[in-house]
């Protein structure tokens, strides 16, 4: 359980500009997060007391050696670690990868009812409130993890992908038209880059350490670290692609 919630890590700036649009499956190089659409989220009561309370031993014995659920500390499961890890995702994604991957080198070894029960301790010592419902497999794919008040713009220091027009703005590049960044596990373009309607936001590229005149004009698939909440301060560049020559 070591990497439960995963911190993405910057792999450096690294940029390529290819030709075309470049089609990669959900289960290839790149895998977005799932997409929000649901009108439930994790401040509806979508566990119940007595779940997240079966699932203290268990994670005394399985997951208390790497993790804690204290406020603070590097191996934390709340607080910013949480949602860093999984702001825009649904409790689906967090009680997948918890059954694939806890405990640590051993994923799948405990019973289905101990890793929901586990999701639900997460949840309630997250501040989430409780429910009348327990949390299953069936429904948790359709439970948006947002912050209180619906706000769906991803934290400071979140992998994602952005779309839009490169241009220049003084002696810096941006992305004109910028689609809202995209929650993303590895860098790199996605599936529909080429096509999917832009945005309406100016996103500053920054440490770009690759000439990209030649690409001006032209709309781009960027991945890269966020740089304050929902990209304010820009994104730290990690890859650039061309997706097609021509951009609104």
């Amino acid at each position: 359980m070591r990497d439960l919630l995963r911190k993405p890590r910057n792999a450096g700036v690294s940029l390529r500009a290819i030709s075309g649009g470049l089609v990669i499956s959900l289960l290839g190089a790149v895998v977005a997060a799932q997409s929000v659409k649901t009108g439930r989220t994790v401040w509806d009561g979508v566990f119940t007391e007595t779940q997240a309370s079966r699932a203290t031993s268990v994670f005394s014995q399985s997951c208390a050696s790497c993790h804690t659920l204290a406020a603070a500390g590097s191996n934390s499961l709340v607080g910013d670690p949480f949602w860093k890890g999984y702001t825009q995702k649904t409790v689906g994604d967090l009680l997948t990868y918890i059954s694939a991957n806890m405990p640590n080198g051993n994923g799948g070894s405990l019973s289905a009812a101990s890793y929901n029960d586990l999701v639900a301790l997460i949840l309630k010592s997250n501040g989430f409130p409780a429910g009348t419902a327990e949390i299953e497999p069936e429904t948790s794919a359709t439970i948006a993890i947002i912050p209180k008040g619906g706000s769906t713009e991803l934290p400071a220091d979140t992998l994602v992908r952005v779309v839009g027009c490169l241009a220049k703005s003084g002696d810096n590049w941006v992305l004109r038209n910028a689609t809202i960044p995209e929650r993303v596990e590895r860098t790199g373009t996605g599936p529909q880059d080429a096509s999917r309607p832009l945005g309406d936001r100016t996103l500053a590229l920054k440490f770009v350490l690759t000439k990209l005149d030649a690409y001006a004009g032209q709309r781009m698939s960027v991945t890269g670290i966020l740089l304050g909440t929902g990209g304010a301060d820009g994104i730290n560049v990690t890859t650039v692609n061309r997706v097609a020559e021509v951009c609104p």
